[in-house]
């Protein structure tokens, strides 16, 4: 018998530790602080351009010297680092995703230009084809429409290099092909690009909450009604996001992500238990959107709920969050 279940009340009063704010803090079991969190965001062509994205309230698309501003502020309250997303214009779209890995492309410029200006933040960036491409997809497709794993593979290859020539510190490939890892890995270290780092999107699934993010980068349309269950993950899965994340870190991966966040908490749980690795959540855009339509019928208390609702990634065993809320969260977190 544990000691736990020898424990009887009155002699037991677990509600003792809880009556005072001191002890309440001294039996804390994890804590939230600004660098816990990274910050998402997207950005577009153009000078002092500004656009609202209409599906996540407070959430904005920006040109790269706004951006800067933006990141600027960020890194100030402690934020360690961001995540770029591009929005790709129309005329840049095709089917073999060219643009994705232009030299001149806007991630590039956008990496460059943040590393002069804040060179302490970290940049990530994402390594996904599905802003490039007039489909919608996150790869090539073959003649029956299907995602082609090995060709697709050869361009996000292109991609993540040109990412890390430009700067990036973490190259993020979010596009769940098979062994897309171990050849970026082995094109860094071909490129002597050693100290780029990787946070493989090992188990993302094949979500509904990605709606608004879809939006805001302009894919939603080209995708249309197609979805990507052939190569995201079923969300009915646990065991496979294990292997999942497994053969990531045998390719190379320095740290792993689970997308989407709060739905998939205890994925985090099991993959920090069993493999001990730096381990990320994306608190994802239908998850942003979900409270701030609660915020703004005042259904729940906004800066109270933002704050639990992060702690609770960290309870769950992820050492970091991606949020909307970043920024939010960071005041907030300066204040307490």
């Amino acid at each position: 018998m544990s000691f736990m279940t020898t424990r009887q009340f009155p002699t037991s009063r677990l509600r003792r530790m809880r009556r005072d704010d001191f002890s309440r803090r001294l039996m804390r079991e994890h804590t939230l602080t600004a660098a816990d969190l990274i910050w998402p965001v997207f950005v577009l062509e153009g000078e002092e351009q500004r656009e609202a994205v209409p599906s996540m309230p407070g959430v904005e698309r920006l040109s790269i010297d706004l951006l800067i501003e933006e990141a600027r502020e960020a890194f100030a309250l402690g934020i360690p680092a961001i995540a770029l997303f591009p929005v790709v214009g129309t005329a840049l779209k095709s089917e073999l995703a060219e643009e994705a890995y232009n030299a001149s492309g806007l991630v590039q410029r956008s990496v460059r230009a943040l590393k002069e200006a804040i060179p302490g933040l970290g940049i990530i960036t994402d390594v996904a084809l599905d802003p490039y491409t007039s489909h919608g997809q996150d790869g090539i497709l073959d003649e029956a429409g299907y995602v082609h794993n090995d060709r697709t593979v050869e361009t996000l290859l292109k991609q993540a290099l040109s990412h890390a020539e430009a700067g990036a510190d973490v190259v993020a490939p979010s596009d769940m092909m098979d062994g897309r890892i171990g050849s970026i890995r082995q094109v860094l270290e071909q490129e002597r690009l050693v100290n780029t780092r990787i946070m493989a999107y090992s188990a993302k699934y094949a979500s509904r909450y990605y709606g608004p993010f879809r939006d805001a980068v302009g894919s939603a349309g080209n995708l249309g009604k197609a979805d990507k269950t052939t190569y995201q993950m079923d969300p009915g899965n646990g065991d496979e996001a294990l292997h999942e994340v497994a053969l990531d870190l045998a390719e190379g991966a320095d740290m792993v992500m689970i997308k989407p966040g709060m739905p998939y908490l205890d994925v985090v749980r099991r993959v920090k238990d069993e493999l001990k690795v730096p381990t990320f959540a994306y608190q994802v855009s239908g998850e942003y959107a979900m409270h701030m339509a609660a915020f703004e019928n005042g259904w729940l208390e906004a800066d109270a709920v933002i704050l639990e609702s992060l702690l609770c990634f960290k309870r769950a065993g992820a050492d970091g969050v991606l949020t909307y809320f970043a920024k939010r969260a960071a005041k907030l977190l300066a204040t307490t």
